[in-house]
C-alpha cells in the first residue's frame, strides 16, 4: 500500500481572462476543487492496481467532511483527525497554465499524532516537503518516516515549492533530507536550483533524485551522479499545471512498487500526469 500524509484542502481555482488588473475587476472562470498535494497523490495513486492511503488533519466543519468524502469515493482510504479549521488554497492560474497559489492549509498542518492504524500494510510512504517544514505536522511526519522505513518501507518526498523551502531555509531542508535519505526525492527545475539539483548532481542523501523540467525531458539522477534522461510525450494544449507533479509522484511511486525500472516508472509519471493538464485544478 502507498500512504501520503499531509494536506487535504479545497483549491479555489481562478482562471482570469487576462492579467489581473489591480484596482478593479477582471473576467475571470472560478472553480472549486478538492486539492492538496499528499491527498492529490493518494486520488491519483488510487486509479492504479496499488491501494492508497491518506493521513491528516481536516477541520470540524462541513468541507471538512465533502473532501473525506470525496477521497472516499475516489477509492482512497482516508485516516484522519478533525479538528480546527479545513484549509483552503487560492490557485490563479495565467494563460500559459502556470499557477500562483495563496495558501492557508489551515487544519492540514496541525496533525499532533498518526491516527490508529495509518502505516499498517504500508510499504511506500510519499511525503510532500508541505508536510516537512510546518509544525506540528513535520514532526508527525518524520516519526511516520521513520516507522516506515523501520520496517523496510520505501519513502519519496516532493519538493513541492521553492517558497516554503525558502522559508524552511535550504541548508536546513538539506540537512533534514541527509538525515531522512528518502529512496525518491521529486523536484521540478526551480526546486531543483534552489536546492543545488540537476544535471549530473543528486540530492545528497537520496537513492535516486528525479527533476521534472515541463515538457523538456525528466532526469533521473542516482546516488553516483549517474544520469538518464527520459522524454516528456507533447501535450497539445496545457490549460492547468495543477497537480502535474503530484500526478506524476503518483505514477512514479506505483510503477516502481509494481517493479518498474525508474525509466518505466518516470514514463507512468508522465502518462498520469498529462491527464491533470487541460482541466482546472488538481481534482481528478
Amino acid at each position: 500500500m502507498l500512504c501520503c500524509i499531509g494536506d487535504l484542502v479545497e483549491d479555489v481555482v481562478v482562471w482570469p481572462s487576462a492579467e489581473p488588473a489591480r484596482g478593479t475587476d477582471t473576467a475571470s472562470r472560478v472553480f472549486r476543487r478538492r486539492g492538496g498535494s499528499a491527498a492529490t497523490v493518494a486520488v491519483y495513486a488510487a486509479t492504479t492496481d496499488i491501494p492508497s492511503r491518506f493521513v491528516g488533519q481536516v477541520g470540524e466543519d462541513r468541507l471538512g467532511t465533502m473532501l473525506v468524502a470525496e477521497l472516499e469515493t475516489a477509492g482512497v482510504d482516508v485516516r484522519v483527525t478533525r479538528g480546527g479549521t479545513t484549509g483552503s488554497i487560492i490557485v490563479i492560474v495565467d494563460q500559459t497554465g502556470e499557477r500562483t497559489m495563496l495558501p492557508d492549509r489551515g487544519a492540514a498542518m496541525e496533525l499532533l499524532s498518526l491516527p490508529h492504524g495509518s502505516l499498517t500494510g504500508v510499504t511506500w510512504l510519499h511525503v510532500p516537503a508541505y508536510s516537512l517544514v510546518v509544525e506540528p505536522l513535520g514532526t508527525t511526519s518524520r516519526r511516520a518516516i521513520e516507522q516506515i522505513q523501520s520496517h523496510g518501507g520505501s519513502v519519496s518526498i516532493d519538493a513541492s515549492s521553492v517558497g516554503p523551502l525558502a522559508e524552511f531555509g535550504v541548508e536546513r531542508f538539506l540537512r533534514l533530507m541527509e538525515e531522512v535519505r528518502p529512496n525518491v526525492f521529486f523536484c521540478n527545475q526551480d526546486e531543483g536550483q534552489l536546492l543545488g539539483v540537476g544535471g549530473t548532481t543528486p540530492l545528497k542523501g537520496a537513492e535516486l533524485t528525479v527533476v521534472k523540467a515541463g515538457a523538456s525531458p525528466v532526469t533521473i539522477i542516482d546516488s553516483n551522479g549517474g544520469a538518464t534522461e527520459v522524454p516528456v510525450p507533447p501535450v497539445t494544449v496545457v490549460s492547468d499545471t495543477t497537480g502535474a507533479g503530484d500526478a506524476f509522484a503518483a505514477g512514479f511511486a506505483t510503477a516502481t512498487m509494481n517493479g518498474a525500472s525508474p525509466q518505466v516508472a518516470a514514463d507512468a509519471g508522465n502518462q498520469m500526469a498529462a491527464t491533470v493538464l487541460q482541466r482546472p485544478g488538481a481534482g481528478s
